[in-house]
């Protein structure tokens, strides 16, 4: 594991490099400047930035050459992913006081400002994404950066993680849900597939086209990106009930408070795991059939994520 532990920080201090190139510069903001305050606020107060490793990581297993195409949307997908923490931090939603051991952006900006550090990422994302056209070297390559703006903005839609948030934050107020096991199932899996498993999908699709992969490629990566994302946000919901406050670094048990429909409260701790092992064993599978070597970094690091305390 030690040089998996090398490449992981090594892949996450590029993609830190890569991110901090596209943000806003606050020196340009003038009267918007407590907006790009916070938006910079929340993008550089920490994560794993697990989807532009991932979107890296599939860009190199189909080889990949032209990264001034990859760059823009390595800084895009992240600036969604946070804008979506954002607001689910937000005293409407989750109301979360502290996020990866600071301050959540209401918590420092107020409501208002956080919702608005929020929409200014999401907007930026794609201003940011659009940067890639300019690095196109042919046509081929201008349709990839079409066809994955449209993939970046399916993913991330109503059809995707809006939805399954919007369809997360109705199943906590719909208690008759929860008395309904089929029902419940259906609507977890929904919430997981769309909240979470979206944007993983759209990190790994997207760096398959761009490296010029085969559409029954990018749809095999769309696979992976499916079960990565469902035993992510699975792992997630294990850690809300085991995990230790001081190393997740926000508080423990929001998902009982807020009376949350979760793979915990749905199928027990215990089944909940082998579910989770089921699932990153079959993504691994899926990535060999790509040509991944089996103890590739990308495999380990589907691994490593379903063995994560934070």
């Amino acid at each position: 594991m030690k040089e998996f532990d090398r490449q992981l920080h090594e892949r996450v201090r590029r993609a830190e490099k890569v991110l901090t190139t596209y943000l806003p510069k606050e020196e340009e903001a003038s009267f918007c400047l407590n907006v790009v305050q916070a938006m910079n606020y929340s993008v550089l107060s920490g994560g794993k930035r697990l989807r532009p490793v991932l979107m890296e990581s599939s860009f190199e297993l189909f080889h990949g050459e032209n990264r001034d195409l990859l760059h823009p949307f390595m800084a895009a997908i992240e600036m969604i992913h946070t804008y979506s923490l954002v607001h689910d931090d937000l005293p409407a939603m989750d109301n979360d006081l502290y996020r990866r051991g600071r301050k959540t952006t209401h918590a420092v900006y107020g409501a208002g400002m956080a919702t608005l550090a929020g929409d200014g990422l999401l907007n930026f994302a794609f201003e940011t994404a659009l940067l890639s056209f300019a690095a196109a070297g042919n046509s081929a390559e201008t349709e990839c950066v079409i066809s994955a703006l449209r993939i970046l903005a399916d993913k991330a839609g109503i059809y995707g993680m809006v939805g399954g948030q919007g369809a997360d934050l109705y199943a906590e107020h719909d208690q008759a849900l929860l008395a309904d096991e089929k029902q419940a199932e259906e609507t977890l899996l929904y919430i997981h597939e769309h909240k979470t498993a979206a944007m993983i999908e759209s990190s790994l699709m997207i760096g398959a086209l761009l490296a010029g992969a085969t559409k029954e490629q990018v749809d095999s990566m769309e696979q992976v990106g499916s079960k990565v994302g469902l035993a992510f946000q699975m792992q997630d919901d294990i850690l809300d009930v085991t995990g230790n406050e001081k190393t997740l670094g926000k508080p423990i048990g929001s998902d009982e408070k807020n009376e949350k429909l979760t793979c915990v409260s749905l199928y027990g701790l215990s089944a909940s795991e082998k579910k989770v092992k089921k699932l990153s064993d079959d993504a691994a599978a899926l990535l060999m059939e790509q040509g991944a070597e089996k103890d590739s970094f990308l495999i380990d690091l589907i691994h490593f994520l379903i063995a994560r305390q934070k």
